[in-house]
Parts: structure tokens; sequence; C-alpha cells
């Protein structure tokens, strides 16, 4: 049973899917139904929720506003028709954390794991986004939680300051007792992709100018610190990242002296009433450790 009216149910089903005729599967209910629905509800808001194309539906700034509004009821109606029907098995709640894959890995999963195990009724979806990606999809709906550099969080966010991320250069271990002016100005630089800027602004901080120009990529953390381990060049990395491959033996700090601070968020759009479940997770993801 759903508290939400036919047509936002329409309009739920075509953001989950993506389609009307998946929307359609997902309801019961033939495409035309609900086209049908959700022309009647932009009639009734006076906008356009969706931009259709040959890839499907996309929400309008009108559609994401809406979006938060449904995922606030939805919050709610577990409990709601727990407590007036007698309801005895809690619904099952969903929620999408996006951030880079080095929050995720030190800090997300292992903070989220534990809140996971005290609401069994959670299901959580952790996306890797290394992309600069966060916003847009806390924007659209896709996410409802992100962590996020604390410069591009904006005013109609609710957030978090935590911890900084501070970033050290790495690389093999045979390069220990090199000068970092010596690796910079001979090896190369492996980054995670060409927009990727931390390497070079902690070269700029560290008053480095003599380096190697060209650079190698590779997007995923396991596959970027094994490059480094076989000597084909350096990167600024996390201190959380790096410590077990340098526990491991595999990679050595290259400097203690030179650092860089990365401040960092945790973002959430604003809710009337944080359930207990999201509340928690927001708990355990700020928490000082």
């Amino acid at each position: 049973m759903s508290l939400l009216s036919p047509s936002l149910e329409a309009f739920w089903a075509v953001v989950q899917k993506g389609t009307v005729l998946e929307a359609a599967k997902m309801i019961d209910l033939t495409q035309t139904g609900v086209t049908q629905r959700i022309r009647s509800l932009e009639k009734q808001l006076g906008v356009t929720l969706f931009t259709r194309s040959r890839k499907g539906m996309r929400l309008t700034e009108e559609g994401e506003s809406l979006l938060r509004y449904v995922q606030a009821a939805r919050d709610l109606e577990g409990e709601t028709l727990l407590n007036i029907g007698g309801k005895q098995t809690p619904t099952i709640k969903e929620v999408c954390i996006s951030g880079p894959s080095s929050l995720m890995r030190s800090r997300v999963i292992p903070k989220a794991s534990a809140v996971m195990k005290k609401y069994p009724q959670l299901r959580v979806r952790f996306d890797i986004s290394d992309d600069n990606s966060v916003i847009g999809k806390l924007k659209s709906g896709f996410a409802q939680l992100g962590t996020l550099p604390a410069n591009q969080v904006g005013r109609e966010l609710d957030f978090k300051i935590l911890s900084p991320e501070r970033y050290y250069f790495f690389g093999p271990v045979s390069w220990k007792k090199r000068t970092l002016s010596d690796i910079a100005e001979k090896e190369a630089i492996v980054d995670f992709d060409p927009q990727a800027t931390i390497t070079l602004d902690l070269l700029k901080k560290s008053k480095i100018n003599k380096m190697q120009k060209q650079r190698h990529y590779a997007n995923n953390i396991d596959a970027l610190c094994s490059l480094l381990a076989t000597g084909v060049g350096y990167s600024a990395l996390s201190e959380e990242i790096a410590r077990p491959y340098v526990k491991a033996g595999t990679l050595a700090p290259l400097s203690s002296t030179h650092f860089m601070d990365h401040s960092i968020a945790l973002a959430w759009y604003p809710r009337a009433e944080m359930p207990p479940y999201f509340k928690s997770l927001v708990e355990a993801l700020t928490k000082k450790t």
C-alpha cells in the first residue's frame, strides 16, 4: 500500500526506472496510463517535470524539487502505516551514498556498515563517483547523501564538514632516498584522469616548478597504486588510501614535509523530519575518529 496519490506513484516509478515503459511495468499500468498521470500532474502544478529524449526521461529542476518531496513522504510512509495499521514488518528503505573511492573505502563503507546492521530494513547503494558528479547526483535525487569538496556545497544543501583528507607524495619503495625535486624533474605523474589536479596542486604548494608535463592515467585506485609500485611514476594520495599499501611494503611516502589538506563535507538535501536510519547514517559518517 502507498499513501502517495496515483499521479505521484507514476512520477516515482518513472524516476526509478527512467522510461515510461519500465515505469508502467513497475506499477502494473499501461504506458498511456503512466503518461496521462504525469501530464495531469504537470498540469496541476503548472510545470514540466521531465524532458523526454531517446535516452529516457530526465528530471527538470522542478522535477528534482518534487522528487525531494516524494522521497520525504516515502520516508514517513512506512512508520505511518505501521502506527495506524499495526503492520509488523518494517518497509525496506533505500539510501544511495555517492562519493570518491578514497573516502568510500576508508571511511564511508566501514562507518555505514554499523548502521546497516542496526537497521536490517535499510538497503544502501554505495556509488563510487571520482568524476565530480556528486553534486549533480544529489540534485537529481539519484543519491541522498554525498561526500564532496566543501567548496562545492551549495546554499540549498544541509552539510557537515568532515575531517580533511591529508595528501602526500607516494611512489615505489626504491625511491625513498631520492629527493622530491629529482623525482618531479625525471619521473612521470600518475593520476586518476586528465581532470585530476591534486598532484599538480601539491607540487605547486611545494614550490616545485621543474616537472614532467605528461602524465599516466588509471581511473581505479588499485590500478593506480599498482602502477606506482612498478616505478612508472609518482602521485599525491590521501594517507588513508595509501596506508595499506605502505604497510604491505609496496608504496612509500616520498616526503614527510610536503602535504596538503583537502577540505570535504557530507551533504544532503534538507528534510522536514529526518528518519532515524538517515539520522544514524549522518551521525556515523560525521563522527570524529
